[in-house]
C-alpha cells in the first residue's frame, strides 16, 4: 500500500474515536500493552512528559516541545487528533513523521494489527512510541488522547506528569461530575513521579492531592507561584493558565538544562517550532477571519470572551458541531448579535446544520444553513465587509476544513 491507501486502511479498519463516537472507545489497556510487548516495549526506550486535561493540553504539550528543542533537545511530539494530515500526530523538532515511516511500520506490523483488531488509535500510539525509540530522542511530549487512566498513551512512566484543568467534556465515558472525570485524568499519577496541575480547581483539588499521596508523589498546582511574565506566539488570553502548567512542569523536569534564553525563544515560536494549528489561528487579515478548535464549554467560553475584545463592525459565525455535544449547554454561550452560517462537519458524527439551525433559534442565534463547511465559509467571505471578523468554530472538525 501507498501512504494514501495506508492511512485510509487505518481509518477504515479500525474503530476510530473522532469518526465513530464512544463505540471506539476501549475501557482497558490490554491491547496496548500486548502491543507494546510485542515491538520489543519502545515506551521504556525514550524519556517523557504526559499531558491530560480537558482543555488546554495540546497548547500546553506544544509550549512544552518547542522551549525544549530551543534547549538543543531532540524532542518527540505526540498529539491527537490531526487537523490536515495523519502525521502532524507524531513529529519529532517539528518535523511530521515521514511518509514511508508510516506505510513500513503498517505493512510490516499488518498481520498483528488485523488479529488483534487494534483501535486507529491504539496503533498509533505504538507507532508513534516505535518511531520516538527507533530515532533515539532525548524526550517526548505525549499528550493523553481521552481521559488518562485507560488512555493508550497511559503505558508510559514519565519523568514529570502535566494536567491542565477539568471540565465537562467526553462524559459517556469519563462520568457525570467534575471529580469523576478528575479521577480518570488523574490515572495517570505514577508511583514517585511529580505531577503538576496548572489550575487549581476546588471541585478536584482533593482528589489529586489524594491520588498524589497514595503514589507518594510530588504535587505542585501551578497557579500559586508568582511565575515571571512570559509571551508567546499562542494567541488567546487564556494561554496564560496553560504556561504556568508549563513553568511548573519544566521546573520538575531533571536532568535537563533549559537556560532563561531557551524558555524565551522556546515560548515565543511555538508555532514555528512545532508546526501547530488551529488555536486562535489567523486565516485571513480583511477581514479578519479567525478559526478556533475549542469544542466544550470550558474552552468556547475562554475563546469567545477573546473574540469579544475584538473590534469589528459585524460579527459572522461560520458554526458546526459533532453530534455528542450537549448543545443547550453550548449554544448560549455565543453572541447574539452575530450573523451565522450553520454547518455540518464532513464526518460521520457531523450534527445536522438543519436541526442546528432550529435548535440555535431557541438561543436567539439567526443564520442560513449550508451544506458544506466550504460553502459556509465561502458564504460569509462573500458577505463580510472590510472592518467585519469572521469565526469559524463549533468543532476541530469544522476547522480542519477551512486551515
Amino acid at each position: 500500500m501507498n501512504y494514501q491507501e495506508t492511512v485510509e486502511w487505518m481509518f477504515a479498519q479500525l474503530p476510530m474515536y473522532q469518526q465513530k463516537g464512544p463505540s471506539a472507545f476501549k475501557d482497558k489497556l490490554d491491547n496496548i500493552q500486548d502491543f507494546a510487548r510485542y515491538l520489543d516495549h519502545p515506551e521504556k526506550k525514550f524519556k517523557s512528559i504526559h499531558v491530560a486535561g480537558t482543555n488546554g493540553k495540546g497548547s500546553s504539550c506544544h509550549m512544552l516541545a518547542s522551549v525544549l528543542q530551543e534547549a538543543g533537545y531532540k524532542v518527540g511530539l505526540y498529539t491527537s487528533p490531526h487537523l490536515k494530515d495523519f502525521r502532524e500526530r507524531i513529529k519529532i523538532n517539528g518535523k511530521k513523521i515521514k511518509k514511508k515511516a508510516v506505510t513500513s511500520f503498517v505493512g510490516n506490523h499488518t498481520g498483528f494489527l488485523e488479529h488483534h483488531h487494534l483501535s486507529f488509535f491504539e496503533m498509533t500510539v505504538g507507532m508513534a512510541f516505535d518511531h520516538f525509540a527507533k530515532m533515539e530522542v532525548d524526550i517526548a511530549v505525549i499528550e493523553v488522547g481521552l481521559g488518562g487512566r485507560l488512555d493508550s498513551t497511559n503505558i508510559i512512566t514519565p519523568e514529570v506528569s502535566l494536567i491542565t484543568n477539568i471540565g465537562y467534556d467526553h462524559m459517556q465515558m469519563l462520568g457525570n461530575t467534575l471529580e469523576k472525570i478528575a479521577m480518570e485524568k488523574a490515572g495517570i499519577i505514577k508511583r514517585g513521579v511529580p505531577v503538576v496541575i496548572s489550575e487549581r480547581q476546588s471541585e478536584t483539588e482533593m482528589i489529586f492531592k489524594l491520588l498524589a499521596h497514595q503514589k507518594k508523589s510530588k504535587i505542585v498546582f501551578a497557579n500559586d507561584f508568582e511565575h515571571k511574565v512570559y509571551k508567546t506566539d499562542l494567541i488567546g488570553n487564556y494561554q496564560k493558565k496553560n504556561i504556568k502548567g508549563v513553568l511548573g512542569c519544566l521546573k520538575e523536569l531533571k536532568e535537563f538544562d533549559i537556560s532563561e534564553k531557551s524558555l524565551k525563544k522556546g515560548l515565543k515560536n511555538v508555532v514555528k517550532n512545532t508546526g501547530l494549528l488551529g488555536r486562535w489561528q489567523v486565516l485571513e487579515t480583511n477581514p479578519l477571519t479567525v478559526c478556533d478548535t475549542a469544542h466544550n464549554k470550558e474552552g468556547l467560553t475562554l475563546v469567545l470572551d477573546q473574540l469579544s475584545k475584538k473590534r469589528y463592525a459585524k460579527l459572522h459565525m461560520v458554526l458546526g458541531f459533532v453530534n455528542d455535544k450537549d448543545l443547550g449547554k453550548l449554544l448560549p454561550l455565543f453572541p447574539k448579535d452575530a450573523r451565522y452560517y450553520f454547518v455540518k462537519p464532513n464526518v460521520p458524527r457531523g450534527f445536522d446544520a438543519k436541526k442546528l439551525q432550529v435548535l440555535a433559534a431557541n438561543y436567539g442565534l439567526k443564520g442560513t444553513i449550508h451544506d458544506t463547511v466550504k460553502r459556509g465559509f465561502k458564504k460569509a467571505k462573500h458577505v463580510a465587509k472590510k472592518e467585519d471578523l469572521i469565526y469559524v468554530g463549533g468543532s476541530t472538525f469544522v476547522v480542519a476544513e477551512v486551515v
